[in-house]
């Protein structure tokens, strides 16, 4: 099967939600773990597709073209973030009140993050590399480059814009992406139980 990789378009947004369920359990199926299946793609790839379209580009097969995998990220992640309170968060916490404190389902999880926004936090950390992606892919899709191909596409996007650099997170258990972020040129900048930060500087930095 041949692919292609081209610009997020508004068509896509049932697929980014598919494809953010199919992978969110650290790289596995998460169907199972969630209620609402549209929790995840509500905080994880839905906002990107329809808040900054212009920085986010779907992997679809050449047959129909139709979205297997995607990369969503902002090129300026506080500001993202400040746009998406505008014009996202607020309805989506209408239709999802705050679950109770005793409520500790995953789905109650998503929810209290809607309700959080976009964590900025990362940034106290690498304050040069204000970008921020995720990536993700269908099986169908992994294993063939496509992977480095989506980023080496977003990384050039924000090149041609004068980003710094760009950061993201990856669970602990998921070591899969872990060695894929090393191995393209990431850096890891902080690690926990839970999880590591990475960053990659784009942009040469001053004498």
């Amino acid at each position: 099967m041949s692919f292609h990789i081209r610009p997020v378009r508004a068509a896509d947004l049932p697929s980014l939600y598919y494809i953010c369920l199919k992978t969110g359990d650290s790289g596995q199926d998460a169907t199972a773990h969630y209620r609402d299946p549209y929790l995840l793609g509500h905080y994880f790839a839905a906002p990107y597709g329809a808040v900054e379209p212009e920085s986010c580009f779907v992997l679809a097969r050449d047959a129909d073209d139709a979205a297997v995998g995607y990369v969503l990220g902002a090129r300026d992640t506080l500001a993202f973030a400040q746009k998406c309170e505008r014009v996202w968060f607020s309805g989506l916490r209408m239709q999802y009140p705050l679950p109770s404190p005793e409520d500790h389902s995953p789905d109650a999880g998503m929810i209290r993050a809607i309700h959080s926004g976009i964590d900025t936090e990362d940034l106290q950390v690498v304050p040069d590399c204000p970008a921020h992606l995720h990536i993700d892919l269908l099986p169908e899709a992994q294993k063939q480059g496509w992977g480095r191909k989506l980023i080496e596409r977003f990384i050039a996007n924000l090149r041609e814009q004068g980003v710094a650099g760009v950061h993201l997170g990856v669970g602990a258990r998921n070591t899969n992406a872990i060695a894929f972020y090393e191995r393209i040129g990431f850096t890891c900048m902080a690690a926990s139980d839970g999880g590591r930060l990475y960053a990659m500087r784009l942009q040469p930095q001053p004498a």
